[in-house]
């Protein structure tokens, strides 16, 4: 009896279906990394002349390229640099200037370190070769230590956390009339404690 030599032939008129159908398996059920950011607006590309200020108003921060902080000239541990940065931030100590002594500051008064909230200045100064995890850290506990500040008075004004008040003014659902009282509360309060985080160079005057 002779033998079938043809090869039979599989139907493959399905595959492209059933490679579609893995592509978007794998789309809706892997799990995509999202990088760590920092929400910042970028300097412009216009050449800016240096800051000056007192030099008790300046709280300096140096990240070296080991990832070594160094606040005021002494080394820091990381888990301390955002009580360092309140205490700083709400010393509140003798009125200079245009503004008035901080009646809302619960600091310590140190006549050698800030004057005023709307005069601390939190320079910061990272080496290029600092590790970007590091940096972030850095700029994460000083955002933590203005929104403390902004909680603790937004409570004692509108009884809500800062942070709260800022998520819902965000909100798509918020209606608009909420929203415009949420936005003078917001205002409000960062003028109390307003966000002054300087990566420029600064120069000390007398």
């Amino acid at each position: 009896m002779a033998r079938n030599n043809e090869i039979p032939e599989v139907n493959a008129g399905s595959m492209a279906d059933i490679a579609f159908l893995l592509l978007i398996f794998f789309l809706v059920t892997a799990t995509i990394q999202t990088d760590m950011g920092l929400d910042r607006k970028l300097p412009s590309k216009e050449p800016t002349p240096p800051i000056t200020f007192n030099e008790r108003n300046v709280f300096r921060i140096v990240l070296n390229k080991n990832d070594e902080l160094m606040v005021e000239s002494e080394i820091m541990q990381l888990k301390d640099l955002r009580n360092a940065a309140i205490a700083f931030l709400d010393n509140g100590g003798e009125s200079q200037g245009d503004n008035d002594d901080c009646s809302y500051c619960l600091g310590a008064r140190n006549p050698n370190s800030s004057d005023h909230p709307k005069e601390a200045i939190i320079s910061l100064n990272s080496d290029r070769e600092a590790t970007y995890g590091t940096y972030v850290t850095v700029q994460n506990e000083l955002t933590a230590a203005y929104n403390e500040l902004r909680n603790r008075e937004s409570q004692r004004l509108f009884n809500m956390d800062f942070v709260e008040m800022e998520q819902r003014y965000f909100d798509a659902e918020t209606p608009s009339e909420i929203k415009k009282v949420l936005k003078e509360n917001i205002m409000a309060i960062r003028d109390l404690f307003p966000m002054q985080l300087s990566e420029a160079q600064t120069n000390q005057i007398k």
